[in-house]
């Protein structure tokens, strides 16, 4: 019989995961990675990548759901590809994760007004206005951001683009 070893990190948490990799900033490496996700069957449902600080390496910042287990085991092959420094799964940690979401809804005058106050309720800005529709932009957390769109819901949405998560852990802590 064989024990297998689970991070308790992982296995807490509720199967919605926030994955950050730091990579070198070369090309082919996000298809390798997107290879060792596919090959789990795990479907990455957000990514966003960037230049870090230093313009040799990038930032990958993966959302996904799946099983605690399979995780674990995507973590580890993750880490062992040549290109990549470091992956972490910051589902749980002490982090700042923002989301940005971009919402186009269809209005006429008569709801412009209430569809504005919405808007302000949310911090958002309106960077786009015409006769007929407005766009929102909304940063914050992911719940924020599907309470505004809840609240849009009554409105015609016209068009939805969302970032997927980005993060940083707080303090000292690497992400």
């Amino acid at each position: 019989m064989t024990t297998q070893v689970v991070n308790p990190h992982i296995a807490q948490s509720t199967g919605l995961h926030t994955i950050s990799v730091y990579v070198a900033n070369k090309p082919g490496v996000l298809a390798r990675i997107a290879q060792v996700f596919a090959r789990r069957g795990y479907n990455i449902e957000s990514l966003v990548v960037s230049p870090a600080m230093d313009g040799n390496f990038s930032r990958m910042t993966i959302g996904l759901s799946g099983s605690p287990e399979g995780m674990e085991q995507i973590i580890k092959q993750t880490s062992k590809l040549i290109d990549v420094l470091r992956c972490t799964d910051h589902t749980d940690d002490n982090a700042v994760v923002k989301e940005l979401a971009l919402v186009k809804v269809r209005v006429g005058a008569e709801q412009r007004a209430e569809v504005l106050q919405i808007g302000e309720h949310f911090g958002c800005k309106t960077v786009d206005l015409t006769e007929t529709s407005l766009i929102l932009q909304c940063t914050g957390n992911s719940e924020k951001i599907d309470a505004l769109i809840g609240m849009l819901g009554k409105f015609r949405i016209i068009e939805l683009v969302r970032t997927g998560k980005v993060l940083m852990a707080r303090g000292d802590g690497l992400t």
